[in-house]
């Protein structure tokens, strides 16, 4: 699997092919279907990123705190 910035350039390489007026129709929905296919990976590869970025950011900083569970929790509530 290639790694994810060579996934992204490679999609922006899509939108740059798919922008030229001079592309046949047929040849623009080939490559619209592939930068979907692209960017659907790329998302759940984000969503998998964020969620251990999470984790990392809420673990307890000592022994006895308690991990908090939403990056964008409150501290008063606390």
């Amino acid at each position: 699997m290639k790694n994810f910035e060579e996934r992204l350039k490679k999609l922006e390489d899509l939108a740059e092919r798919i922008r030229d007026e001079n592309l046949p129709l047929e040849d623009a929905v080939a490559i619209f279907e592939e930068g979907i296919k692209l960017s659907g990976g790329l998302e759940k590869d984000m969503e998998k990123l964020e969620g251990k970025v999470e984790i990392l950011l809420n673990q307890p900083k000592t022994e006895g705190d308690k991990p908090q569970f939403s990056l964008f929790e409150d501290e008063e509530e606390e």
